[in-house]
C-alpha cells in the first residue's frame, strides 16, 4: 500500500506534488520521492524516512517544472532506504516510474533483463518495470507501458513519464487504486481522492485493467487491450477528512472492511494452484525443516492472539510440539530453547521491545528466528534469519484488525510450506486447503454484511459492567482477540476463557442479563461448547453466538446469532473474528469513545 500522485499543468509541480503526498502519507511513510520534467530531462529527488526528509532535501535542491509524479512508500520489496525509494529510473534517466503493488514474476523478469545488459540499483520489484518500459519504447510511451505491463504479473498502479515526451504521463491500473482529477488546464493523478481534493472535485476512478494517458488538457482512458473507455467524471461532495477514510467515520471501521483485500494481498504470488507456497523471505537450510524438533511462538497483545491460532494450526499440520509465550514472560523465564528449533516472533510493527528481546534471546540459544511482521526493514526483520511479511499496509487505528487477519494468513502459508516439506501434509491436502484459502476474501466480504445487524445488538449491551467471551480450541483463540478489541476501545471489563473453564470459578459471576459471547465453529468441539453455552444461559446470560450460516442448532440456545460463511474449521478464525471486531467497534461508537486513538494506548509498544 503506497501513495501515488501525478500532475500536468501550469503550476509549480514540486509544491503541488509534495502537498498531495502529505495527504497520502497515511498510505505509507517509509520513504518518499518526486520526479519532474525540467528542460527536456527528468530530475528525481527521493529520501528514506517520512515526508519531512524529502521536504528538507527539496529545500536545498529544488526542481523547477510543471509535469511530475510522486510517491510515498510502504515497503514490500527491499528495505526502506534512499535507493529503494520511488521514483525509479532506467539507466539513461529518460524513463521514470512509480508503482503501488507487487510484481509477482519480478525475479524472472529481472534475470532476463540482466542477461540483456540492464543494470539495477535497487532491491525492489518496481525497478524491473521501468527497465521494461525503456526496453519496449519505440517513440510512444503509451504503447511502451502497455507492452511492459503485459510482461508483468501481479497487482499494480503504475505511473510513468518519459523525457522524450514532456507534458505527458501514462498510468495503468490492475487492482491497486488510481484516480484522475480534472481542472481547467491541468490534470491530476493519485492513489486516493484526498490527494487532489484541494485542486478539483471532478474525479474519474480508473478501473482494473485500464490505462490512462494524461496531459494538461485532460485524459483518455482505454483498456489494457486498447479498447476505448468513455465514462463521465463524478463530482466529489465529501470533505478531505472523509475521503481519507474512504467515507468511513473511523479508520478502524475502514480497516475492518479492508480485510478481504488484505487476505488477497497476503496470499498474492505465494499460494500456488497446487497448494505449494513460495515465501520469498524464508530460505531454510537443507534438512532444517525435516529435522525440526519444536517451534516456539512469542508475541504480545493482538500478535499473541494470532500466535494462539498459529500454535494449534502448526501443531496440527507439523505434528511437533509448539509452545507459545508472551514475549515479556519468555525473555525472563530462562526458557529451554535449543538448537534444532524455530522461534516465530510476531509483531505488526517489528519494533515491539519485548518481542525483539525475546527473539534475540531465542537466537542466542541457537533457535532459528522467523519474523512474522508487517513492516519491511523493521528491527525484527533485520534480526531474523527468515522473514514473512504480512502485506497488510499501514494500519492507522490503534486497535489492530487487518494486521491480525494478515498474521493469520501468514501463519497458514507457513504451515502449508513446512507441512509439505516435512511430508506431514499431502499434496492433495495442501491443494484442498489452498482452495479454501483462495475462497476467503469473498467469504470475508459476506461476513461484513452483518455490520448493520451488529450495530443494533451493540446498542443493547453498550455500557454493561462485564462481558465474557468463550470458545474451545481455535474458537478460544478468537475469543481472546475479540475480548481484547472490546477492552481496547470500549473501556468495558471483558474476559475471555476456554468454555470448559467457566465451571471452575467464573460461572459465579454470571447473573441475569450478563452478556456472553460464544464462538462456535469447531465441529469436533461443538457439543462441548454448547454445554458451556447452556450453563451460562441457565444463569440468565444474554448469549451472542458466532456460528456458521448453516448452523440450525445454535439458535435454540443463543439470543443473537452472528453468522459467518461456512469454511474449513481450520480456517474459521479468519472469518469468526470479523463480527467480534464489528461488535467492539459499534459498542465503542455507542459509548462515544475515541475509537481510533483509545486512551492510554499506543500503536507500537517500543519500551519495556
Amino acid at each position: 500500500m503506497c501513495g501515488i500522485v501525478g500532475y500536468v499543468g501550469a503550476r509549480d509541480a514540486q509544491e503541488l506534488l509534495v502537498a498531495s503526498l502529505r495527504r497520502l502519507e497515511y498510505r505509507g511513510y517509509d520513504s518518499a520521492g518526486i520526479a519532474i520534467t525540467n528542460n527536456g530531462r527528468i530530475e528525481v529527488r527521493k529520501s528514506a524516512g517520512k515526508l519531512q526528509r524529502l521536504d528538507d532535501l527539496l529545500e536545498d535542491q529544488p526542481i523547477v517544472g510543471t509535469t511530475g509524479i510522486g510517491h510515498t512508500r510502504w515497503a514490500t520489496h527491499g528495505v526502506p532506504n534512499d535507493v529503494n525509494a520511488h521514483p525509479h529510473t532506467d539507466a539513461s534517466g529518460d524513463f521514470v516510474l512509480v508503482h503501488n503493488g507487487i510484481i509477482e514474476n519480478f525475479l524472472s523478469l529481472k534475470e532476463a533483463l540482466l542477461e540483456d545488459g540492464h543494470e539495477f540499483r535497487s532491491d525492489t520489484d518496481t525497478e524491473v518495470l521501468v527497465h521494461l518500459v525503456a526496453d519496449e519504447y519505440d517513440g510512444d510511451l503509451l504503447e511502451a507501458v502497455r507492452r511492459a505491463i503485459g510482461r508483468a504479473k501481479g497487482a499494480y498502479a503504475v505511473v510513468v513519464m518519459c523525457a522524450h515526451e514532456p507534458g505527458r504521463i501514462v498510468a495503468a491500473r490492475m487492482i491497486s487504486p488510481l484516480v484522475v482529477g480534472f481542472a481547467d488546464g491541468e490534470t491530476f493523478l493519485a492513489s486516493d481522492i484526498p490527494a487532489i481534493l484541494p485542486y478539483t472535485r471532478s474525479v474519474l476512478v480508473i478501473n482494473d485493467g485500464e490505462m490512462v494517458d494524461i496531459n494538461a488538457d485532460g485524459a483518455t482512458v482505454q483498456t489494457i487491450e486498447g479498447e476505448p473507455v468513455h465514462r463521465t467524471p463524478m463530482e466529489v461532495t465529501w470533505d478531505a477528512g472523509q475521503a481519507e477514510k474512504g467515507g468511513y467515520p473511523h479508520f478502524m471501521l475502514k480497516e475492518i472492511f479492508e480485510q478481504p483485500a488484505v487476505i488477497e494481498e497476503t496470499l498474492r504470488g505465494r499460494l500456488q494452484s497446487d497448494g505449494s507456497v513460495i515465501l520469498e523471505g524464508a530460505d531454510f537450510p537443507a534438512g532444517f525443516v525435516a529435522g525440526l524438533e519444536k517451534i516456539w511462538i512469542t508475541a504480545c497483545g493482538t500478535a499473541y492472539h494470532a500466535g494462539l491460532v498459529g500454535r494449534d494450526v502448526l501443531e496440527k499440520v507439523l505434528r511437533i510440539p509448539i509452545e507459545i509465550d508472551y514475549a515479556h514472560e519468555l525473555r525472563y523465564r530462562d526458557p529451554l530453547i535449543r538448537p534444532g528449533t524455530m522461534t516465530i516472533a510476531i509483531s505488526q510493527s517489528g519494533e515491539t521491545a519485548d518481542t525483539l528481546a525475546a527473539g534475540r534471546l531465542a537466537t542466542e540459544l541457537g533457535s532459528r528466528l522467523l519474523a512474522l511482521t508487517n513492516v519491511v526493514g523493521s528491527t525484527l526483520s533485520r534480526d531474523a534469519a527468515d522473514i514473512l511479511y504480512t502485506r497488510a499496509g499501514p494500519e492507522i487505528a490503534v486497535a489492530s484488525t487487518k494486521a491480525y487477519t494478515a498474521m493469520l494468513i501468514g501463519t497458514y502459508l507457513l504451515a502449508l510450506r513446512l507441512g509439505l516439506e516435512r511430508g506431514t501434509l499431502t499434496a492433495a491436502g495442501a491443494a484442498q486447503l489452498a482452495g479454501e484459502l483462495r475462497a476467503l476474501p469473498e467469504k470475508a466480504n459476506r461476513a461484513l454484511d452483518m455490520d448493520a445487524d451488529i450495530a443494533k445488538i451493540a446498542g443493547r449491551i453498550a455500557g454493561v459492567d462485564d462481558i465474557y467471551f468463550i470458545g474451545r480450541g481455535l474458537d478460544y483463540a478468537v475469543a481472546t482477540e475479540g475480548s481484547l478489541k472490546l477492552k481496547e476501545i470500549s473501556y468495558m471489563h471483558s474476559e475471555a476463557m476456554p468454555a470448559g473453564e467457566l465451571k471452575h470459578g467464573t460461572l459465579a459471576l454470571i447473573t441475569e442479563g450478563t452478556p456472553v459471547v460464544v464462538v462456535l465453529t469447531q465441529s469436533h468441539l461443538y457439543d462441548k461448547t454448547i454445554s458451556g453455552l447452556q450453563e451460562v444461559k441457565a444463569r440468565g446470560a444474554r448469549v451472542m453466538a458466532v456460528a456458521y450460516e448453516d448452523d440450525t442448532e445454535v439458535a435454540k440456545y443463543a439470543n443473537h446469532v452472528l453468522r459467518i460463511p461456512r469454511t474449513a474449521d481450520f480456517l474459521s478464525p479468519v472469518l469468526s473474528i470479523i463480527p467480534l471486531q464489528l461488535l467492539a467497534y459499534h459498542i465503542a461508537k455507542e459509548l462515544g469513545h475515541d475509537i481510533d486513538m483509545p486512551r492510554n494506548l499506543a500503536k507500537s509498544v517500543t519500551v519495556e
